[in-house]
């Protein structure tokens, strides 16, 4: 399958600090991709950059900002206006030509219509992640980046959240998302990129992981995560 999002050898540096070295990999049409790693491992760096919202040092990102969705952990929505303004604020910011029509796609998308007009300041913490998500995909974008989705949401409102994601992924959005509980990773995803200290470690599938981490695992997957990361070495960058 063709692929939607290609990330060629980037590399992201603040002075003397290397946040990330010669990062490649590819996503397919439909496809979730976990990123996991730990604290300053550089995974919200990379998500936003493949976002635009910070440039890379070297290498390169296709497609371009304005056909990525981009939901960052901290929602960006106006809490005194309504899901529905919301909407139609980032309609108009996208230019988007029948901001109507589209406001609507999303309310029916989301499961938002009962709520449109509701501050978001009175919605629970799933239903808020949901806007943030929905705001992310107004415009139609093939890509949706995710940072830390589910982070802080209950296990009843992180599983009616990833039950809409894997929707959009079924439907072919193609999806990349951060995240610590490394459970959601071997659920959810197709594929895990595991970084640590900017540097890709693996690109692969949760059951590859298990294999690489051997008796270390005992088929727990967060536990063969710590064990691969205490033994693996970089993935050398594609060319």
């Amino acid at each position: 399958m063709s692929a939607v999002l290609r990330v060629s050898d980037l590399s992201k540096h603040y002075g003397e600090l290397h946040a990330l070295r010669g990062i490649s990999f590819e996503a397919a049409r439909g496809e979730m991709v976990a990123v996991i790693g730990p604290n300053g491992a550089g995974k919200t760096t990379l998500l936003s950059i493949i976002a635009g919202v910070q440039s890379a040092s070297s290498g390169g990102v296709e497609p371009g900002p304005e056909q990525v969705g981009w939901a960052p952990q901290q929602p960006a929505l106006y809490s005194r206006l309504s899901v529905r303004e919301n909407l139609e604020l980032f309609a108009r910011l996208e230019r988007l030509p029948d901001r109507r029509a589209e406001v609507e796609r999303m309310l029916q998308q989301t499961g938002l219509g009962g709520r449109a007009g509701e501050r978001v300041s009175r919605l629970s913490g799933g239903n808020r992640q949901r806007v943030n998500v929905a705001l992310a995909l107004i415009a139609g974008p093939p890509l949706l980046v995710l940072d830390e989705p589910s982070s802080s949401l209950d296990p009843a409102q992180r599983e009616r959240l990833w039950s809409f994601i894997t929707g959009l992924a079924r439907a072919g959005t193609t999806v990349v998302f951060s995240t610590h509980n490394v459970a959601e990773a071997e659920r959810y995803a197709d594929r895990v990129l595991v970084l640590a200290d900017g540097q890709l470690l693996l690109d692969g599938t949760a059951a590859e992981l298990k294999r690489r981490a051997g008796g270390e695992s005992s088929g727990d997957f967060e536990r063969a995560f710590v064990g691969f990361l205490a033994a693996a070495e970089p993935v050398e960058p594609g060319p």
